[in-house]
């Protein structure tokens, strides 16, 4: 059994208490690791749209101008762009806390 210095043995609910927190502990890490794996997915996507756009750009200046029927290369990079902002604005979000119950602080009876 833990024991404290001075030989005292921790009561039951001070051993949940520190379950608890270790616990949520445990879990906050965890959820960090999540979201930077996203961050970093996302900065990959970004990355990826953004060769896209540069492909985009040497097909619409090679484009053949006599068509009647003309594949809009504009609005696709609009598109990208709006995709790509839209990733950089969540990437660039400060982390939101989350709420806390509040411990109760006093564990003495």
């Amino acid at each position: 059994m833990f024991k404290i210095p001075g030989g005292q043995r921790p009561s039951r609910p001070a051993l949940r208490v520190a379950c608890c927190a270790l616990a949520l502990s445990a879990c906050s890490a965890a959820l960090a690791i999540e979201e930077d794996v996203e961050r970093e997915n996302l900065a990959r996507i970004a990355d990826e749209i953004a060769h896209v756009r540069a492909l985009v750009a040497a097909a619409a200046a090679k484009a053949p101008t006599g068509q009647r029927v003309k594949f809009r290369y504009d609005w696709l990079q609009r598109d990208l762009q709006l995709i790509e902002v839209g990733i950089q604005q969540h990437a660039d979000a400060p982390r939101q806390p989350r709420p806390v119950p509040a411990l109760r602080g006093d564990y003495r009876q």
